[in-house]
């Protein structure tokens, strides 16, 4: 079955640096788009996930705006992991990071890694 395992997420100060992985097995990694999301802690429940990036299975990718030029995604095809390099922190980014794929119509998430940045 498809399995999603985020890691890498801590406590950091502004301006300072995390990079979050996500092992992924159970399907063909090398062939689908991978994505990363964030959801505040706290946040009204129900509210959607907020899109963070996104890589597709030539390694093209995708930023939100307010993490494009700090934020980097890459893939490594041969482990199953996907990355997220996240530079210049800041509070604002404080999330729970999750990784997603889509794959035959359904979501599969992980079950998050937590990111807070310290003012």
């Amino acid at each position: 079955q498809v399995q999603l395992v985020e890691s890498g997420g801590g406590l950091v100060q502004t301006g300072g640096s995390l990079r979050l992985s996500c092992a992924a097995s159970g399907f063909t990694f090398n062939a689908y788009t991978m994505l990363w999301y964030r959801q505040t802690p706290g946040q009204t429940p129900g509210k959607q996930r907020e899109f963070v990036a996104s890589i597709n299975y030539v390694s093209g990718t995708n930023y939100a705006e307010s993490v494009k030029g700090r934020f980097t995604i890459s893939r490594d095809n041969a482990k199953n992991i996907v990355y997220l390099q996240m530079n210049n922190l800041k509070p604002e980014d404080t999330a729970v990071y999750y990784c997603n794929v889509r794959r035959v119509g359904t979501d599969y998430w992980g079950k998050g890694t937590l990111v807070t940045v310290s003012s």
